[in-house]
């Protein structure tokens, strides 16, 4: 079963047709607008050296690049803390038990509706009047785990749900215990099945590090807001290039999922060719052995 047939049926030759029709509108009118962006941006001039020398500053380009690693630290460990969040949470929800299922069910439901803006304010803000006052980094870094834990939880549950239960029976029928096929059979598939959503939530989490300006950390937003600051002039080709680093960064996430996948088809079918030629062979060696 592939990862897209998990969550939609394959388009039929209409279905495609529609798509393709869509899509090449889709990209006229992309490409009309950003012509039509690039003639306004000439005739206000916005292509004046004046306005994007000061991103060519050797101080400045260090200075985005602190605030970039700054960014890259907050999502690093926001993501560490969101997936195994997130698996834990999952299991809970699926969990027999009805008191662990339940808490599990309150934990996500609550950071799935509260608003990721007002957690990080009760961190700031709330918490540190009964004695809980982490640092800035954490401040932010927290929050955000919290609610992508839960969001991330719906991910990871949705891709176990998805699993036939044959791969559950196959498991308990050559003695694995419930936990050896969660952890053999069950999640490297259901984690398979779910990298692109994974993704998309991690670029949806990248994004969230834009928070940091609630919290006065420096990651790569605010920068940009004090560099418009220095030079209110070159307060669109600030934010452009700050865009285009964004870009850059979640185009390289998902690169990274692509190729994951891919090394996981390959050893998947390495294995079943392999499992295929041991079975023919000990069908081979078992023919000989009744002919003799």
């Amino acid at each position: 079963m592939s990862a897209g047939s998990a969550v939609f049926d394959l388009p039929g030759p209409r279905g495609r047709a529609i798509i393709r029709v869509v899509t090449a509108v889709s990209v006229v009118a992309i490409a009309a607008a950003v012509a039509f962006g690039v003639y306004l941006f000439q005739v206000n001039g916005q292509w004046e050296w004046r306005r994007w020398e000061l991103m060519t500053q050797w101080p400045i380009i260090q200075f985005v690049g602190k605030a970039f690693g700054r960014t890259l630290l907050a999502a690093g460990a926001a993501a560490a803390i969101a997936v195994p969040l997130g698996v834990v949470l999952a299991l809970g929800r699926l969990n027999a038990n009805r008191a662990i299922r339940w808490t599990a069910v309150v934990v996500i439901e609550f950071f799935r509706a509260v608003p990721l803006l007002l957690i990080i304010y009760i961190f700031f803000f709330a918490l540190p009047k009964y004695g809980i006052n982490p640092d800035l980094f954490w401040k932010l870094v927290i929050p955000i785990g919290l609610c992508e834990g839960a969001l991330i939880a719906e991910v990871f549950r949705a891709g176990i749900l998805a699993l036939p239960k044959g791969q559950s029976e196959a498991g308990a029928a050559v003695g694995l215990t419930n936990a050896q096929t969660f952890r053999i059979i069950i999640f490297p598939q259901a984690l398979r099945m779910v990298v692109p959503s994974l993704v998309a939530q991690i670029v949806v989490l990248l994004k969230d590090t834009t928070l940091g300006y609630a919290v006065s950390y420096a990651e790569l937003q605010n920068s940009a807001q004090l560099l418009t600051n220095i030079n209110p002039a070159s307060l669109v080709q600030t934010y452009l290039v700050i865009s285009a680093i964004y870009v850059l960064v979640n185009i390289g996430i998902s690169t990274v999922a692509r190729t994951l996948d891919k090394r996981w088809v390959a050893r998947r079918s390495a294995r079943s060719e392999s499992a295929l030629k041991d079975s023919r062979a000990a069908q081979a060696m078992s023919t000989t052995g009744q002919l003799t």
